[in-house]
């Protein structure tokens, strides 16, 4: 017999579990399935796993540091015990893991453990989806739902003649599982996570090359945040080598690691490591969900919603990865509350995508909001620009971490601010400000003339909003 609800959510990622949640707060009676373990890629294979080892790789550089603090450690016995760094990241994930079966519980959903495929209509009503589970003992289960969330959310991206083996060719998923650190890696794309496990493995002494086919790392990112990340990394030891293309049918793997032949603007080279990272992007989960069941419109891999994450079938809706978009854990999550809203009866759209804070957890942290001084450019706004060093700031001095800053771009006519953009210490947990302040269409001066406590470094957004008309006290 079939279960039968009114909201049922395929896949329990942060967009997924977050909608199931926000619908059983409504009073909807809610059904999640989920092929693999609640949380999905961020819980148990992104967001969580790796900002664990990065803290393991932060403690680990501050203590090979302690010295400039004033701290001596005897004999200079400092050693990395890499399984008990990966003890600790499990830990985490299963706290969390624990606690995210609780909340489901607490809320009366429905866990069903499976693969779930959309087989079309409900025979009891054609405005209702009915969904086939299989589940891990090989039987059947079906759900019969009202509306139904689509949350299937991405895996890693392969590189065609370079495809991963676990082994020699890695992709995030697999780093995440090392039991043991490679003695040199290369990593294969500039972006979001090449970056922060170069950061990462750099920290724990692993020698690494990072290329990037395009001419600038996070070329998403503002200009000048991307400068200031190549030369602080370079700066740790990172060899980072742009304007790269690979010659797959080079590509050589032996006992001894890998080796392929590369192009570089300064001609060729060849590039060998133990262990070769990819981490070109990531790929939406939309084969063998029953979307040929379906009047769903899919372009260029992703899935087609409006602005509430409604699909072509108007009972259906698409959130967080397979939407393409910005594919961030909070973006999922908030596109889940607005699905859950507007099958509720509420129509409060989604926040534009550039207005969605995106963080970024090496080291140095790197976090923005907006638009970039470039694309504010391209867009025809005459900007003004705010900037203020980290150097200027004194809790960064006390912290010992002064590299980086906050920049503020402004509209010249308007004094809207069009993007807030920050790399150094802690920048992810200041960006909330900023997006708060672009939320509530704050000028920069209400945002500067905000008393800021001192010393913190939040001190720097202040100032860097007071910068944009010339007004900064301490720079």
């Amino acid at each position: 017999m079939a279960i039968t609800v009114d909201v049922a959510v395929l896949g329990g990622g942060p967009g997924g579990y977050t909608a199931a949640i926000r619908a059983a707060q409504a009073g909807k009676k809610v059904a999640l399935i989920e092929m693999d373990k609640l949380g999905g890629t961020c819980l148990h294979k992104g967001c969580i796993p790796s900002k664990a080892l990065l803290r393991s790789a932060e403690v680990y550089r501050t203590l090979l540091q302690s010295s400039v603090y004033g701290i001596n450690v005897a004999d200079g016995a400092i050693s990395l015990d890499f399984g008990k760094v990966q003890n600790r990241k499990e830990g985490t994930v299963e706290q969390l893991h624990r606690g995210l079966k609780s909340l489901m519980k607490k809320n009366g959903i429905e866990i069903i453990n499976g693969r779930g495929r959309v087989i079309g209509p409900s025979i009891f009503s054609p405005k209702s989806g009915s969904l086939a589970v299989e589940l891990a003992d090989g039987e059947m289960e079906s759900v019969v739902s009202t509306n139904l969330i689509i949350a299937t959310g991405s895996r890693p991206r392969e590189l065609t003649g370079l495809e991963s083996d676990g082994v020699h060719i890695l992709t995030s998923d697999h780093a995440l599982e090392m039991e043991k650190l490679p003695a040199s890696v290369l990593i294969v794309g500039g972006g979001v996570i090449g970056v922060e496990w170069a950061s990462l493995l750099i920290d724990f002494g692993v020698n690494v090359t990072l290329v990037e086919a395009g001419s600038r790392l996070l070329p998403g990112e503002d200009t000048e945040v991307s400068t200031e990340l190549s030369k602080q990394l370079r700066r740790r030891g990172v060899r980072i080598l742009t304007s790269v293309q690979l010659n797959t049918e080079s590509y050589i793997a032996n006992e001894e690691g890998i080796s392929i032949k590369a192009s570089t603007a300064d001609g060729d080279v060849v590039l060998t490591s133990e262990k070769m990272l990819v981490s070109i992007g990531r790929v939406a989960n939309i084969e063998g969900i029953g979307m040929e069941n379906t009047d769903i419109r899919v372009n260029n891999s992703y899935i087609e919603v409006n602005e509430y994450g409604q699909t072509t079938e108007p009972h259906i809706y698409a959130i967080g990865d397979v939407v393409g978009g910005v594919q961030l854990a909070h973006a999922a999550a908030h596109e889940g509350l607005t699905a859950v809203d507007h099958i509720c009866g509420l129509k409060q759209a989604q926040v534009p995508h550039h207005a969605i804070p995106r963080c970024i957890y090496s080291s140095p942290e790197i976090a923005s909001y907006g638009l970039t001084e470039d694309g504010a450019r391209k867009k025809g706004h005459e900007v003004k620009i705010g900037k203020i060093p980290f150097q200027a700031i004194g809790k960064a001095l006390i912290l010992g971490d002064a590299e980086g800053f906050v920049k503020v771009i402004a509209d010249r006519k308007t004094d809207d601010i069009l993007g807030v953009h920050m790399i150094g210490p802690h920048v992810t947990d200041l960006i909330s400000e900023a997006s708060l302040a672009g939320w509530l269409n704050a000028s920069p001066w209400e945002v500067g003339s905000m008393v800021h406590p001192h010393p913190t470094l939040a001190e720097a957004v202040g100032e860097a909003m007071l910068a944009v008309d010339g007004k900064s006290i301490s720079f």
